[in-house]
């Protein structure tokens, strides 16, 4: 039984797995939307909806945490300055998940991770 087991492996090592997520949330804030699997999108979706999270507290401790994760100071600026803004009126829920088909070569399910947008079309 699967009670209280959180988490997905990917048939990856502990390492490569958390380098992987890692990447997928800083495309994910470098360009708004990424394609992705279903899987693996919903995975990230946690630490994405995390990081904005830091961006609306906007302490050092928090933008040390942001840093933690995304590695680079250009997208933490960006994480802080542009997107936290944006959703201060929003109490979670920042991303969504948008199936989208299966993928050709091995029929996966794939899907499009975004963050949502506001009403003026930008994000």
């Amino acid at each position: 039984m699967r009670h209280r087991v959180n988490g997905r492996k990917f048939g990856r090592e502990s390492g490569h797995r958390n380098l992987m997520l890692k990447n997928l949330v800083k495309s994910l804030v470098e360009y708004g939307r990424i394609n992705t699997t279903l899987a693996k999108a919903k995975e990230i979706r946690s630490l994405a909806e995390r990081l904005i999270t830091y961006g609306k507290k906007n302490t050092v401790h928090h933008r040390r945490l942001a840093f933690r994760i995304l590695q680079n100071r250009t997208l933490v600026k960006k994480v802080f300055d542009e997107l936290a803004p944006q959703f201060s009126d929003r109490e979670g829920g920042y991303t969504r998940v948008l199936k989208t088909g299966f993928r050709k070569g091995d029929a996966a399910e794939m899907a499009i991770i975004e963050f949502r947008k506001r009403g003026n079309g930008n994000f």
